[in-house]
């Protein structure tokens, strides 16, 4: 059986960043490893509209053409709808998160995700265990006690 993660779109852009910086490194390693595992079919991705959308607005060719090929990996697609918007507006006003935070989130629950990974601090922080889903950082995933 296969675990649905859905990945806030940082997790797709980490191997991008400037590898100099330690946490950085540890995230890109950890994301590189759930891609692999999604490869091998250990665990199953989620890609969303907002995904799309983040890439779509990438200033960057080479990242948006790597993106959109470890978007091949995601096998669960969410599209718009008035759920995921309503949902959306909840979290954001609940939460404290952004609006494009709070689709990514909507998006996950919409998906029926068991994790929702991300590198941003402050929506681990302010959404970590106050929804029906598991909000990690991908190094805490991969290194700290995963259920797989």
């Amino acid at each position: 059986m296969s675990f649905l993660i859905y990945l806030d779109y940082n997790c797709f852009q980490r191997g991008f960043d400037d590898q100099r910086q330690s946490r950085i490194r540890i995230e890109a390693a950890a994301c590189e490893r759930l891609f692999l595992d999604a490869e091998t079919g250990k665990i199953k991705l989620t890609w969303s509209f907002m995904h799309a959308d983040e890439n779509e607005m990438c200033p960057f060719p080479e990242r948006k053409q790597e993106i959109k090929r470890l978007s091949s990996l995601c096998s669960v697609r969410v599209g718009p709808s008035e759920d995921i918007r309503k949902m959306a507006k909840r979290l954001q006003l609940d939460m404290g998160v952004s609006a494009k935070d709070a689709l990514h989130l909507a998006c996950a629950l919409k998906a029926e995700a068991s994790v929702f990974i991300t590198c941003d601090d402050d929506i681990i922080n302010k959404a970590g265990h106050k929804m029906g889903l598991s909000v990690k950082n991908p190094v805490e995933y991969i290194y700290k006690g995963k259920t797989l």
